[in-house]
């Protein structure tokens, strides 16, 4: 039992935010091969973020490569959402 409130516990923090990669990339009229070489990553990451930004969760460094390859600070690429509480 304490491990399903353990599990609850860890996927609530989970989506208290999420990605804005696409709404970011869109905005700038780029495409995703653009900004994965842009960025220095795979391509296949690029493709989560967009395709999975309430689960997909990238590294710290991930991120700030996306954010200054986008030039835009990483704050304008997470989206804080409420807490379901």
């Amino acid at each position: 039992m304490v491990r399903e409130h353990h599990s609850s516990e860890q996927d609530r923090r989970r989506r208290m935010y999420r990605l804005r990669v696409k709404e970011v990339l869109e905005a700038k009229g780029k495409s995703q091969t653009w900004l994965a070489k842009r960025a220095g990553v795979q391509q296949g990451l690029i493709r989560r973020m967009i395709k999975e930004p309430d689960t997909y969760k990238p590294s710290y460094a991930i991120l700030a490569q996306v954010a200054q390859a986008l030039r835009v600070p990483m704050e304008e690429l997470i989206e804080q959402l409420p807490d379901p509480d």
